[in-house]
C-alpha cells in the first residue's frame, strides 16, 4: 500500500516532538489565508435542516457568477479533496495518467491508489499520445508555475481530439482570475476544473470546494458523493461570501506576500516560486533550518521528495513577521 502523503498542517505532531503549547506556535506550513474573512450570519434553518434543494441552487448560481463560468453553474463539493479520491471512479478510460510536477501529491497517490499507471512530467511537452487523463495544478503548488488559458485551452483541444481528459485545479486561482479556464470550461467538455473555496477566504475548516464540469460529469460527481455532501452552512457562508467584494482580501494578501518576501530576502534565503498565499525556498540546509524554526515554534513544510526546499506560509500580521524575521536572524548555517 502507498504511504499517505506528506502535507503543511500537523502543528499537534510538531509540538509534541518540539514543545510548546499548540496556541503558542506559528504555523506558516499551510497556504490558507491566515487573516479569515468575518463570517456572514448563518440562518438558523441552515444549522437545524438538511441543505434544501433552493440553498443548493442559490450557491451554485453565486459561484456560476463569482468563477465566471458561463452556461455551466459549478457544482459544490466537501472540499477538493472529496473529488481527487473520486478522479479513478470518473475516467476508468485505459490508458496512463500524466500529472504535472511536482505538485500536490494526493493526485498521484489517488490515481495509484486505484491501481493505474502514472507518470510524473516537467511540462506539458512531455504528454504522451497514451495519457488518457493528464492534471495540471494552475498556479502550481509548490512552486507557482502558471500556464496562461490558451495555453491549457489548445492543449484541451488537443487531448480532446483523441479522446483525453484534462483536470486542472485552480485551488489558488482567486488570486488569479485572469488565469482561469472556467470561462471557457463549456467548450472544453473534456476538462474538469476544480476550485477550492477556503484558501483564499482562510476558511478551510469549512471543507468547501466546486467543480466546474461537463454536466453529465458532475451528475455523476453527486451520485457518487450521495445526497447532503455539503453542509448547508458552509452553502449560506460561501453564498453570502461569493456576493462580497473580493479586492480588499486581495489586497490584504498582496501586502502580506509582501512582508514575506522580505522576511525571507533579509534572512538570506532564496525564493524559487510561490504565490500570493505561499514562498517556496531552496536551501543547501533546509532540513537543518526547518528543526531551527521548530525549536523556535514555527513550522514550516518541508518536503520528502525534494529535501533542499522549504515553503513558507503568510503570517496573519506584523508580529508573526517580526518573529520569523528573529528566528531567521539567528540561524547559524
Amino acid at each position: 500500500m502507498n504511504a499517505p502523503i506528506v502535507h503543511g498542517g500537523g502543528i499537534t505532531a510538531a509540538a509534541a516532538i518540539y514543545g510548546g503549547e499548540l496556541e503558542h506556535w506559528l504555523d506558516l506550513s499551510t497556504g490558507i489565508n491566515p487573516c479569515p474573512v468575518q463570517l456572514p450570519e448563518v440562518p438558523a434553518r441552515a444549522w437545524h435542516r438538511l441543505p434544501d434543494r433552493h440553498l443548493i441552487d442559490r450557491t451554485r448560481a453565486a459561484a456560476q457568477g463569482y468563477y465566471r463560468s458561463g452556461d455551466i453553474v459549478p457544482l459544490p463539493v466537501p472540499g477538493t479533496q472529496s473529488v481527487i479520491q473520486l478522479l479513478p471512479r470518473l475516467f476508468e478510460a485505459a490508458g496512463r495518467v500524466a500529472v504535472l510536477a511536482p505538485t500536490y501529491g494526493e493526485y498521484e497517490h489517488a490515481f495509484r491508489m486505484a491501481g493505474r499507471s502514472v507518470d510524473l512530467i516537467a511540462n506539458l511537452d512531455a504528454v504522451k499520445a497514451d495519457h488518457a487523463v493528464v492534471v495540471i495544478v494552475n498556479p502550481n503548488n509548490p512552486d507557482g508555475r502558471v500556464y496562461a488559458p490558451a495555453r491549457l485551452f489548445a492543449f484541451s483541444e488537443k487531448m480532446k481530439a483523441r479522446g483525453g481528459v484534462v483536470i486542472v485545479d485552480e485551488a489558488f486561482g482567486d488570486l488569479y482570475p485572469q488565469l482561469s479556464l472556467a470561462p471557457v470550461a463549456s467548450q472544453l467538455p473534456n476538462v474538469l476544473i476544480t476550485r477550492s473555496f477556503g484558501k483564499f477566504f482562510g476558511l478551510a475548516g469549512l471543507r468547501l470546494g466546486f467543480v466546474v464540469a461537463a454536466q453529465t460529469v458532475m451528475t455523476r460527481i453527486e451520485q457518487l458523493l450521495g445526497p447532503w455532501a455539503v453542509s448547508g452552512p458552509a452553502l449560506s457562508i460561501a453564498t453570502d461570501l461569493f456576493a462580497s467584494d473580493p479586492a480588499p482580501i486581495k489586497r490584504q494578501l498582496c501586502e502580506r506576500a509582501g512582508a514575506l518576501r522580505t522576511v525571507l530576502e533579509e534572512g538570506g534565503l532564496r525564493i524559487i516560486g510561490g504565490t500570493d498565499l505561499f514562498a517556496l525556498v531552496d536551501h543547501e540546509q533546509a532540513p537543518k533550518l526547518h528543526r531551527h524554526l521548530c525549536h523556535h515554534h514555527i513550522l514550516v513544510r518541508k518536503f520528502d521528495y525534494e529535501p533542499r526546499w522549504l515553503r513558507f506560509g503568510l503570517a496573519a500580521d506584523a508580529a508573526g513577521d517580526h518573529r520569523l524575521s528573529n528566528a531567521l536572524q539567528s540561524y547559524i548555517s
